[in-house]
């Protein structure tokens, strides 16, 4: 779109969304522009303009996980501010859940510790606004392997966002059991 044709639809919008006024308050406004302007630059100020553009698509992964009943959190790596965007994130697959093959979740974390991982906040986001959801995560179970619970009865796990009929949810797998192909991990590509 071009800055002129942007700038039309801008001030459509802001003549749409303007208020009712009598004749004298619009004269006065006429007649004292700089006052109009100061006015109308205090509603938008230039520092707001990205966040205004982002909102609703930041993601915290520094605050604390959602914690299910019974269950405590034994390590959460925290990941920042997360602009949302599937470019920036992909799933990945070990080497050992390929070609039919499956790793135990143990030795996957060992292997992800390097790596980017998204943290949990970024499955409860998702679950939130799960039309931003890649469509190619569906039929797979996405893990979030940078938060580790420790389950009720006192083993870890990690959990997943995965598709059920037309919604999508979230579940989780002890770190004794094991990940293959359909079990990728959440990445950040950005990192």
């Amino acid at each position: 779109m071009s800055d002129q044709k942007q700038f039309g639809e801008f001030v459509a919008a802001v003549i749409q969304s303007l208020p009712e006024t009598s004749p004298d308050i619009r004269q006065g406004w006429i007649e004292n522009r700089k006052g109009l302007q100061k006015l109308l630059s205090g509603l938008c100020p230039p520092d707001d303009v990205q966040l205004l553009r982002k909102k609703g698509h930041i993601i915290d992964c520094d605050s604390s996980p959602f914690v299910p009943k019974g269950w405590k959190v034994d390590s959460h790596r925290k990941g920042g501010q997360l602009e949302w965007n599937p470019a920036n994130v992909h799933i990945y697959l070990s080497e050992h859940q390929k070609g039919g093959k499956s790793i135990e979740g143990n030795k996957l974390l060992k292997e992800l510790e390097g790596k980017p991982v998204l943290n949990a906040n970024v499955l409860d986001w998702l679950l939130a606004h799960q039309e931003l959801i890649p469509e190619e995560w569906k039929g797979k179970y996405v893990f979030f392997w940078g938060t580790i619970y420790r389950y009720s009865d006192g083993y870890l796990c990690v959990r997943s966002l995965y598709q059920f009929g037309d919604r999508w949810g979230w579940n989780f797998v002890w770190l004794g059991g094991g990940f293959d192909s359909g079990n990728p991990a959440a990445l950040s590509a950005s990192i």
